[in-house]
């Protein structure tokens, strides 16, 4: 067992867990920041390999943190892990729910709420960059990820039309682009 490995997991998931209040994809990119160049745990090939399996099964999306565990520090890494994100964000809720429910009707509660909706999707824009960044796919895959985004904005779509459509067209166009 790998102590040392262990608590730098919980010291790295526990104050990304204050910060992913706003959802696992607001601390995407920090997470890939600490695991990569921070820490080494993980190369930026594994960081999306970890992501892309974390996507695809059931789940929360922050299961990466899990996945991230496990490649660290194996079972008691992913356990570690896992609670050091899910525990103290969980705590954070539940008394700000208390909080939220108590003031129902109060000014600073429409304030708070206002001002942290732009802060939030700041962070999952932070998070897809991250991603974009260390897969090196290239203008192609900037310009996927713009379109899914342009469609999603014009019209709710089911995530798999997104992903049948895009590999489609990626296995149209890598036949004929130079290795």
């Amino acid at each position: 067992m790998d102590e040392e490995a262990i608590w730098g997991l919980v010291r790295v998931f526990v104050p990304l867990s204050f910060l992913s209040i706003g959802g696992g994809p607001s601390i995407l990119a920090e997470m890939e920041h600490q695991t990569v160049a921070v820490h080494g745990w993980l190369t930026q090939r594994d960081f999306v390999d970890i992501f892309a399996i974390s996507r695809a099964a059931p789940g929360p999306g922050t299961l990466i943190v899990t996945l991230i565990g496990w490649k660290v520090a194996g079972w008691l890494g992913a356990l570690a892990a896992s609670l050091a994100l899910y525990i103290p964000s969980s705590l954070v809720v539940l008394g700000a729910t208390l909080l939220w429910r108590r003031y129902r009707e109060a000014v600073w509660r429409q304030r708070i709420a206002r001002g942290l909706a732009p802060v939030a999707i700041g962070l999952i824009f932070a998070g897809a960059y991250a991603v974009l960044e260390a897969m090196h796919g290239g203008a192609l895959a900037w310009l996927t990820a713009a379109a899914a985004a342009g469609l999603l904005l014009l019209r709710p779509l089911h995530p798999m039309l997104l992903l049948g459509g895009a590999a489609a067209i990626y296995g149209f166009i890598f036949p004929f682009m130079p290795v």
